[in-house]
């Protein structure tokens, strides 16, 4: 099964998450298909804190794969996020 998840990165004390699209099989930090964003949760001040390539987690979701229950999260914040400032435009 393929999944979308978390790949964590990062020094100690300061994890950087990568989005990544892997068999279910694989490990945490292991072999990937791809990478669909990364989401740094200690970013400060001008720092970037998410990016999702929506149109390539559509894809995958759309061949079947799962999506971790946090990425779900994740990716829901993302979309908002895309929709807010067009909006208020």
């Amino acid at each position: 099964m393929v999944v979308i998840r978390l790949a964590r990165g990062g020094s100690k004390k300061r994890p950087f998450y990568n989005i990544v699209v892997a068999n279910s099989r694989q490990r945490r930090d292991g072999r990937f298909i791809e990478r669909v964003g990364f989401y740094n949760p200690v970013a400060s001040g001008a720092a970037e804190k998410l990016r999702v390539e929506q149109d390539r987690v559509s894809y995958w979701i759309g061949v079947g794969a799962q999506l971790s229950p946090t990425v779900a999260r994740l990716v829901g914040e993302a979309k908002a996020a895309a929709v807010a400032p067009a909006a208020a435009a």
